[in-house]
């Protein structure tokens, strides 16, 4: 048996191990999405696997069952020499039972992992389900979600490349149609997101990103400042009342005169009912000139309306307005995922299908040669690389100039190849830099009339050439005529 102390060493021989493979790994390059996001995950194995680590050495340092505080007592004793002779003598009657016990170091299980790395098999290089639709991280799918969409009551109809760009529009859409079949179609839109989420980005603390978001979405909804869920200001005439001083009417006639609406407002403020004709109201509300509330007719009053109700509907609109705020944020993460997806919609749908069927043929001539072209490129003469990432022909880097290299003092003796490069770098932030160091600001002006003045030479030194050549002609023929 393992003894308590053997098991820490081995716990943060362990944790040493998962750090170092960690940062090997995301050291590693990797040339294609496929490649990173496998990356990612084998990462986040790794980190949880030192997490639980991790949490197995705090829990034999606090050592609940006091097997640790034993063991330290039995080996730091006075019979300390007889309890190593004990303990050799357990392990040698172990080897004698188990001949052949191989103890594998641990070292040998992470080496695997660096081959698998690097050699990986059909199964390593498909780490992750993703649908065909997918992309293997490169598209959203979002097919299901839009069909749940449309079929929503009141809902627009719209074609799934206008639904790709306007889903996360949800402050556009009337609060009277946000009922409780539209928060199915948000939970279950954002629980894609998620699993997108979790399995594109696997580094995600996805934990982390929900308290993020519930902060400030607490904030907004507070101030009424989240998008689509202004808060409800009611009017101080219609909705909370307004007093209105009786004393300068005397009678209802002249209290008619204010109109139904100041009326409401006045019969509001008051607590009384506020319903009823222009007379009625005037004459209600005229009863009450010189009396106390307490006075008046029970029967004047308005009934207190059910509280329930309103702080029910505002609980679910609040749950509803959390949803959104998370998808907002979900959205915004995959921003990159979506604009593809939008092109990639977009570039199908303007295709005819023997091109669909040569172009899902050749993704997958590409995803089998991705190994070939990760492949270490022949390039002795250290050409530059072309837009296919392989060395241009050497007649053109001739023909370029581009085995000439110009060294320009004022750019800190930087090294230029080609006379394009080092024509180009004097309207760059280098050179404009370096000028100004050496107190000339007006740089663009300087180069500007050097650049003009090289060039009146060429053209006068051409010119001349020109002129020579001419008269050379001119005279061959003359004697070629006599």
């Amino acid at each position: 048996m393992e003894s308590i102390l053997e098991q820490q060493r081995r716990y943060h021989e362990e944790k040493e191990r998962l750090m170092d493979a960690k940062t090997k790994e995301m050291l590693h390059k990797k040339s294609t999405l496929r490649e990173q996001i496998n990356s990612d995950h084998r990462t986040r194995a790794m980190l949880d696997r030192y997490m639980e680590v991790s949490s197995n050495v705090r829990d034999s340092y606090e050592d609940k069952d006091g097997m640790r505080k034993d063991e330290l007592a039995a080996i730091s004793g006075p019979n300390e020499f007889a309890e190593f002779y004990n303990r050799l003598k357990q392990i040698k009657e172990f080897h004698r039972k188990h001949p052949n016990e191989i103890s594998i170091p641990m070292s040998v299980e992470f080496e695997e992992l660096m081959k698998a790395r690097d050699n990986p098999s059909e199964e390593a290089q498909n780490l992750v389900e993703f649908s065909d639709e997918e992309g293997y991280g490169r598209y959203l799918d979002l097919h299901d979600c839009y069909l749940k969409f449309i079929n929503l009551k009141g809902a627009e109809k719209l074609e799934y490349i206008s639904y790709l760009s306007s889903f996360d529009q949800l402050f556009d859409i009337p609060k009277d149609r946000k009922n409780a079949e539209y928060k199915k179609y948000l939970e279950m839109l954002l629980e894609y997101l998620q699993d997108y989420t979790d399995r594109v980005k696997p580094l995600l603390d996805q934990n982390e990103l929900y308290g993020k978001v519930l902060s400030d979405f607490e904030k907004k909804w507070e101030n009424g400042t989240f998008p689509g869920w202004p808060k409800e200001t009611s009017s101080a005439l219609t909705h909370a009342g307004a007093h209105l001083d009786l004393s300068a009417f005397s009678s209802w006639e002249e209290l008619a005169s204010l109109g139904l609406d100041r009326l409401k407002s006045a019969l509001m403020a008051l607590g009384l009912k506020c319903g009823g004709t222009l007379e009625e109201r005037a004459q209600r509300l005229f009863s009450t000139k010189g009396k106390s509330l307490e006075s008046l007719d029970p029967s004047l009053f308005a009934k207190n309306p059910k509280a329930k109700g309103p702080k029910k509907d505002t609980e679910r609109n609040k749950e509803i307005g959390f949803l959104e705020a998370q998808v907002y944020e979900y959205v915004e993460i995959l921003g990159e995922q979506r604009q593809l997806t939008h092109e990639n919609v977009q570039r199908k749908q303007a295709r005819t299908g023997e091109e669909r069927e040569e172009e899902d043929e050749e993704q997958l001539s590409e995803s089998e040669s991705e190994d070939d072209d990760n492949e270490i490129i022949y390039n002795p003469k250290n050409l530059p690389l072309g837009w296919d990432g392989k060395p241009i022909p050497y007649w053109l880097y001739k023909l370029h100039g581009l085995n000439i290299n110009y060294n320009c003092e004022i750019c800190g003796n930087y090294t230029y190849r080609g006379p394009k490069a080092f024509q180009r770098h004097f309207a760059e932030w280098r050179h404009a830099h370096g000028m100004r160091c050496v107190g000339q600001a007006e740089v663009p002006e300087g180069i500007r009339a050097v650049a003009a003045r090289h060039r009146g030479r060429v053209r006068g030194l051409e010119w001349q050439r020109g002129q020579q050549e001419d008269l050379r002609g001119s005279e061959e023929t003359r004697l070629a005529v006599d």
